[in-house]
């Protein structure tokens, strides 16, 4: 500690200002962390919902040719086809949904009519209303009177069977592979790539084309013919299988968890870790040469473990005396987002355990003076505000009471200690471990992805990919 407290006094080599930048930078980081726990969940939800096609839209159709029965899931082709576009076309009353891996839904051929001119697909919302799906661009068409594949022209290409009166047939989108996919009776006709062209949301489309013809639409109101579950089971398969094709360096999980275990001061895990490497057959052998440096974050590793077990175990007062014992340059400044953070975990350690009138005693003396601050006021809001209900946990403040609240104050004044390591290379890693920059890192080339699909495709959410991955060994 005499190394420490020396340098951080050295003001003509600037090390004291540096300490001070950094120190702010951490504190702003996980200040901002600690509110997310209130919008989190909810953010993640509101992300990944939207509204899937229900019925038909009865308003933008062809309607001279059809009629759409009083449920909105039925159409009838009523007239006498004259003409090439006399056809009866209606979409959904919404674009298939695009944030998530598929997206899909089915006919049934209730009457194939005169001549069986049904077509399922897609089209986009400028398409034209007298024309099969597929016979213009931006639409794709599967045709039951010839089997053929249309994709935004008049030309089919070969693709599947007929359908007829009694016939099942899905179509869908596989936004992970940019393909369509088309289904008969439950069993896939094919699959075809998705064309870049085809821009915008697109809508399940229907269309008759000759008299009598009738068919009835599911969107997802009862069972498929389809196992969509199944498919969709087998999609994700496929891509945990190019996953684990890809070569990794020998052992250099190991050293991703090791890495953890050490920037956050789980050291008993570590030693248990460690020992149980050395007890396989053969041996794990972790190699250094894998771009991990452990000086950095071997530092202070018993004050650390220490530090975070009391504040895990709700001992905020004797983390905060520890801390002026052993790191007072971290909490010299009793108006630190560290110090915050510690004062309104101990204020929620005592309304917890039902403590109300002590809170009250030491939220007028430790909170009041953040009463106002800039960046500081709403979490003191939401702490005060835990008073107000007689089950707080159910509250919409409820977030602070969770165990992974006491994390992040634990995480900031692990952080906020490697910071004081004189002879730390990479400030950055004070605040994550060698396995969160990857994991960030993953979400980052995800999203990329995502985006070069035109925002097509499940909305990422790290623990999801995790357990998946997880569900696909067991």
């Amino acid at each position: 500690m005499n190394s420490i407290n020396r340098n951080n006094g050295e003001s003509n080599n600037g090390k004291s200002s540096i300490f001070d930048g950094l120190k702010q930078d951490l504190d702003l980081y996980f200040l901002g962390l600690s509110r997310l726990g209130s919008s989190k969940a909810l953010t993640d939800k509101e992300e990944d919902e939207e509204e899937a096609p229900k019925e038909l839209n009865t308003i933008n159709s062809s309607g001279g040719f059809l009629v759409v029965a009083p449920d909105k899931l039925s159409v009838k082709y009523t007239s006498v086809n004259l003409h090439g576009h006399d056809v009866g076309v209606v979409q959904a009353n919404k674009p298939a949904p695009v944030k998530r891996l598929l997206y899909y839904f089915e006919i049934y051929v209730k009457d194939a009519g005169a001549k069986g001119q049904i077509a399922i697909g897609f089209t986009n919302e400028g398409f034209k209303m007298r024309r099969q799906p597929g016979w213009e661009v931006n639409s794709c068409g599967y045709h039951g009177d010839d089997g053929l594949l249309y994709r935004g022209q008049g030309k089919g290409d070969a693709f599947g069977p007929t359908y007829t009166k009694g016939d099942m047939v899905g179509g869908g989108i596989n936004y992970a592979s940019q393909e369509f996919f088309f289904t008969k009776n439950g069993a896939i006709v094919g699959t075809v790539c998705k064309e870049k062209e085809m821009k915008g949301r697109l809508f399940p489309t229907i269309a008759v084309h000759s008299q009598n013809e009738e068919v009835h639409v599911n969107f997802g109101q009862k069972k498929f013919a389809f196992d969509l579950k199944e498919y969709e089971a087998q999609e994700r398969l496929k891509q945990q299988m190019t996953i684990e094709k890809i070569s990794l360096p020998p052992n250099i999980s190991y050293g991703l968890v090791r890495s953890y275990l050490l920037h956050y001061g789980y050291e008993d895990t570590l030693n248990s870790f460690d020992l149980a490497s050395k007890s396989t057959i053969p041996p794990i052998y972790i190699a250094q040469e894998n771009g991990f440096d452990e000086q950095d974050i071997v530092y202070a590793l018993n004050q650390r473990k220490t530090l975070r077990q009391l504040i895990r175990n709700g001992e905020i007062d004797a983390a905060i005396s520890k801390l002026h014992n052993w790191y007072p340059q971290i909490v010299q400044d009793d108006k630190s987002a560290t110090c915050f953070l510690l004062h309104c975990q101990k204020f929620i350690e005592l309304v917890r355990v039902g403590a109300l009138e002590e809170a009250v005693k030491y939220g007028r003396i430790e909170l009041a003076k953040f009463f106002g601050l800039a960046g500081f006021d709403d979490l003191v809001q939401d702490c005060v505000a835990l008073l107000a209900y007689e089950r707080p946990q159910e509250s919409s403040v409820g977030y602070l009471l969770e165990e992974s609240q006491r994390d992040v104050v634990a995480d900031t004044v692990n952080a906020m200690i490697l910071s004081t390591n004189p002879n730390m290379k990479d400030m950055k890693g004070c605040l994550q471990s060698y396995l969160e920059r990857l994991l960030r890192q993953l979400t980052a080339c995800s999203l990329e992805r995502r985006s070069a699909n035109g925002d097509q495709g499940e909305a990422f959410h790290l623990h999801q990919v995790l357990t998946i991955g997880r569900d696909m060994k067991c």
